[in-house]
């Protein structure tokens, strides 16, 4: 079993940065991606940003250039940091994480962009 736990979500206004991190616990060997989705109200949930299992990264075409994913393996932990957000980023943001054909999710974390 792993454990993601997510934090850093808030309120922020439009142009404004946050960073959310996630912790990963339990038994973290073998996890081979792991990163950020989002889900706004009525939407599906969609990909964020991610490193691939050749630890490459993977952006959605509405975040590039803006949010940077980034690790510290020291303390198996996973950052999402967002800058120039917009209100269209508003959305719950859960960490994902796969490990040997199964899939791990956080209780997810809100992001609010508003003025």
């Amino acid at each position: 079993q792993v454990q993601l736990v997510e934090s850093g979500g808030g309120l922020v206004q439009p142009g404004g940065s946050l960073r959310l991190s996630c912790a990963a616990s339990g038994t973290i060997s073998w996890i081979n991606s792991m990163g950020w989705y989002r889900q706004a109200p009525g939407k599906q949930r969609e990909l964020v940003a991610a490193f691939t299992r050749g630890g490459s990264t993977n952006y959605a075409d509405a975040v590039k250039g803006r949010f940077t994913i980034s690790r510290d393996n020291a303390k198996d932990t996973v950052y999402l940091q967002m800058n120039s957000l917009k209100p269209e980023d508003t959305a719950v943001y859960y960490c994902h994480a796969a490990r040997l054909g199964d899939a791990y999710w956080g209780q997810g974390t809100q992001v609010t962009v508003s003025s």
